[in-house]
């Protein structure tokens, strides 16, 4: 009876379909008995990405953790990455003591290959290239750039899987690669990760990594089971009835009934202690069911984007883009944000405002020297994303655009 409150939302728990919620329940009270689904679901992605190592993760952070060992980056290596980027990617990072420097973005949202160039110095280790929302990076010039000057190259696919450059995946081109299976990624099991490498002796290290860290709590991984059944069969349905479902929400992560996508102490450049862990195999069973349904969320994606920039004849123009967000600039984007909510669209995903998101992010414990990547920043205060997941028909994305055609 509560579905005519449900929002139009671009980050509640939005891959989630019917099967992905009874299987959710499920697991709930049969979680302990699942055995080997991890090891499946790295099976899995080595077939589909052509790589010969792959090692799953409770997260896209966990994932990032291991490959900075693997590659030895100690106290004061510095690590070249875009601006325009979540603090999940920067606290691995600051964790290892090693200095984040920060790459502006050019018109792809991506790490700008010419003020790349620019920062690299004697202490540069490695680059690390994000395919900001499934749009990917310009890695024929980073690629040269990285063997000119000896510097390793990780690909930051968290927000790709399934994304081409040239006709060639994504995650396949660097000397490592990593993914997420965040609550708002690709595919969802509302946390997990992937590392994967071609890489025989970085493959070494990421194992032993693997082997010595700890499996999650029984709690953590009934938190995040439950996630995608009252999300979807409690908060969302009554979200707009009096404000309902957002109380209930908050309430259930007072009572650590769900958790946060980024908790405090991120923002803060530290790292919560339940990363890094290994995958929990409840929540790889969760993976491996989106995982069979990947080419239909990415042709869904592609779709929905498609008429987006038919639409509204804006966008970021990108080719082989599996568009895990449909980006626009605008130039009051608070009004839109706050207009959009009023009519039961909720476009806030915390990508905006600052070069490092969430923007309640502190930028100074990122290590971020404001006005050093001025496009991101600019980028930042005028963006918009507009969703693409499985639950954005085009109907919505219709009252989407029109909303926007007589707002902007």
């Amino acid at each position: 009876m509560l579905r005519q409150f449900q929002p139009i939302t671009i980050s509640l728990s939005p891959n989630t379909e019917k099967d992905d919620i009874h299987l959710a329940l499920k697991l709930i009270f049969q979680f302990q008995k699942c055995q080997l689904a991890a090891k499946e679901l790295e099976n899995k992605f080595k077939e589909y990405l052509g790589v010969k190592h792959t090692f799953a993760f409770n997260s896209g952070r966990s994932s990032l953790m291991a490959v900075l060992e693997a590659m030895d980056i100690k106290e004061e290596d510095e690590v070249l990455l875009q601006g325009f980027t979540c603090n999940s990617a920067v606290n691995p990072i600051l964790a290892l003591k090693a200095k984040p420097v920060f790459v502006d973005i050019d018109n792809t949202l991506n790490i700008d290959p010419e003020d790349l160039k620019k920062k690299i110095t004697s202490r540069s280790k490695a680059i690390m290239v994000q395919h900001t929302f499934g749009c990917p990076a310009k890695l024929a010039e980073i690629m040269q750039i990285a063997s000119e000057h000896k510097l390793l190259l990780i690909e930051d696919c968290a927000h790709s899987l399934g994304a081409k450059y040239k006709g060639k995946l994504c995650g396949t081109f660097g000397d490592v690669a990593f993914f997420s299976f965040g609550r708002d990624k690709i595919i969802s099991s509302v946390y997990g990760g992937m590392a994967v490498t071609n890489n025989s002796e970085l493959a070494q290290r990421i194992e032993k990594f693997q082997t010595k860290i700890k499996e999650p709590s029984c709690f953590w991984t009934l938190q995040q089971l439950l996630h995608p059944v009252l999300m979807n069969c409690l908060i969302l349905p009554s979200y707009n009835f009096l404000n309902l479902g957002k109380i209930i929400l908050i309430v259930s992560h007072w009572l650590r009934l769900l958790s946060k996508a980024v908790h405090k102490k991120e923002k803060q450049g530290e790292i919560p202690d339940y990363f890094p862990q290994k995958m929990p195999d409840a929540l790889a069973v969760l993976a491996l069911h989106q995982f069979k349904k990947l080419e239909r969320f990415n042709q869904h994606r592609q779709e929905i984007a498609g008429f987006y920039k038919k639409e509204l004849g804006k966008g970021i123009s990108c080719e082989e883009s599996v568009f895990m967000r449909y980006p626009i600039l605008v130039a009051d984007p608070n009004a839109i944000l706050n207009k959009a909510r009023g009519k039961g669209v909720i476009l806030n995903d915390g990508w905006r405002e600052k070069a490092i998101v969430p923007p309640d992010t502190s930028q100074e414990k990122m290590g971020y020297i404001p006005g050093s990547c001025l496009q991101a920043e600019k980028t930042a205060k005028s963006i918009v994303n507009l969703p693409t997941h499985i639950n954005i028909s085009l109907a919505d994305a219709g009252k989407i655009v029109k909303f926007l055609n007589n707002s902007v």
